[in-house]
């Protein structure tokens, strides 16, 4: 075959641009049957590229979420629980390395535009993490003063914060619906700042968690009301960011990868997106909670119009990435796994067999190996059985339903309905290995067990 004729080798140093959503369920895109509006720009994204349907976020909220995201590890590994407020004394420790850190030792721009949430403190953001520049918010929006609960959250003002110092105030609605339009000019002007060198552009959006805002050019422009006009935007803004790779000509040489951090707020009802049909949302460790869209383009490297039911997770983003960088990985051990082959399109491998789902502060609730789903006896979030909110105002829900231990096989029932544990002993023996396995390494708090492996999170300078 002549040289003409062979496929090019890949490029040593792609661009790497990460999209997080914030609380968009698995049923939040048209090409995953979402109803009364359209996300155009993603599902064309996923015609051009290879969609997952198989994909877990590391824990169903937001802080751990986003560290496992960024370091490949459990975020129970790292000391990192729930969702870190305001003033928050901890946050995700500056001697673990992140992605950021991992590119930015080989040459590459770093810049995230969006929500952090991995502490306020200033050693704890992102320039301190890896990044060269930062423009977002430093935790979720609704910890502001406007909050349903402010009488008792106390929460201070929110601010954009720019570098290390804080900038604007976000005080009202008004100024939340140029959230999306903020993060996306600045993304836009990191990819022509850098189009000559290899960047990692991170944009972790901060919608469509509540409070939902639009600007307006985007308002009133869905049947689905407010939810609707913002996954409107949030779509548009996935499409002007990929327009201007493709403006830069860098289309080849660009990953593009496209996730949300967790499943949907349920009990905010018209406000809060939709899991497709799996169990429970955003907060517990059913799908509902963890199984979320993930996109991947590379034109030319990821199959066109591909699907792939792979079992896969937001740990293995790092090493993944790193590998197709060039980069090393971090020198403390990690949990995700290199699945280059699979997104290279060889559907032979299988780089994930087991999973462990966490949650609280470091509950065991769930694992899972190939496609079965051991739960195990706990307390936990339940909206199953109250009336949703409306109009931006929470529905009730508990924290404290005490779910039965129960085993799902997830080829045949997704929804997590029908416990059949009875009729496959040998399965809740082997997967009940599969747990002490996890709680030797990492601990759990339901068995009152500690792990061997954890380490600290980072702790603010007093």
């Amino acid at each position: 075959m002549g040289a003409w004729m062979m496929k090019p080798a890949p490029p040593t140093s792609p661009n790497v641009v990460l999209f997080f959503m914030d609380d968009m369920g698995y049923g939040d895109l048209s090409v995953t049957g979402a109803l009364a509006y359209t996300t155009p720009n993603l599902d064309k994204m996923a015609a051009e590229g290879t969609r997952f349907t198989n994909f877990l976020s590391a824990q169903a909220v937001c802080s751990a979420s986003r560290a496992a995201l960024l370091t490949g590890c459990y975020p129970n590994r790292l000391g990192i629980s729930g969702a870190l407020g305001p003033n928050s004394p901890v946050g995700l420790n500056p001697d673990e390395e992140t992605l950021a850190d991992l590119l930015k030792e080989k040459g590459y721009a770093t810049g995230i535009f969006g929500k952090w949430h991995l502490g306020d403190k200033k050693e704890f953001l992102p320039l301190q993490q890896g990044f060269d520049d930062y423009y977002g918010v430093p935790y979720s929006h609704d910890m502001w003063p406007l909050h349903p609960n402010q009488a008792q959250a106390h929460y201070p003002p929110l601010r954009w914060i720019d570098g290390n110092e804080p900038g604007p105030e976000i005080r009202n609605l008004d100024d939340a619906g140029q959230i999306t339009r903020t993060i996306t000019d600045r993304a836009i002007s990191f990819i022509r700042k850098h189009r000559k060198k290899p960047f990692f552009l991170y944009v972790p959006h901060p919608l469509p968690h509540v409070p939902l805002a639009a600007s307006g050019q985007f308002k009133g422009r869905s049947a689905r009301g407010i939810f609707g006009d913002v996954l409107t935007e949030l779509d548009w803004s996935v499409g002007q960011v990929l327009a201007e790779i493709k403006k830069q000509g860098l289309d080849e040489n660009t990953l593009v990868l496209f996730i949300s951090d967790n499943g949907p707020w349920l009990n905010y009802g018209d406000h809060a997106g939709s899991t497709g049909g799996f169990r429970e949302g955003k907060g517990t460790s059913f799908e509902g909670g963890q199984r979320v869209p993930f996109l991947v383009r590379w034109p030319g490297m990821v199959p066109a119009g591909r699907v792939s039911n792979k079992l896969l997770t937001a740990l293995d983003i790092l090493p993944t990435v790193a590998k197709l960088c060039g980069a090393r990985l971090p020198k403390k051990r990690i949990d995700g796994v290199d699945w280059t082959a699979l997104l290279k399109g060889d559907n032979t491998v299988t780089p994930r067999e087991k999973f462990y789902y966490y949650y609280r502060k470091n509950s065991l609730e769930a694992v899972r190996q190939g496609e079965w789903k051991l739960v195990f006896a706990h307390p936990g979030r339940t909206y199953e059985g109250f009336l949703p909110g409306k109009d931006g105002k929470p529905g009730p829900s508990t924290e404290s339903h005490q779910f039965p231990m129960a085993l799902y096989d997830l080829r045949r029932d997704p929804g997590e309905r029908y416990d059949v544990q009875e009729q496959h002993p040998d399965v809740v023996a082997e997967l009940e290995k599969v747990a002490e396995e996890a709680r030797a390494d990492l601990g759990d708090d339901i068995q009152k067990k500690t792990g061997a492996n954890v380490r600290e999170a980072g702790h603010a300078d007093q």
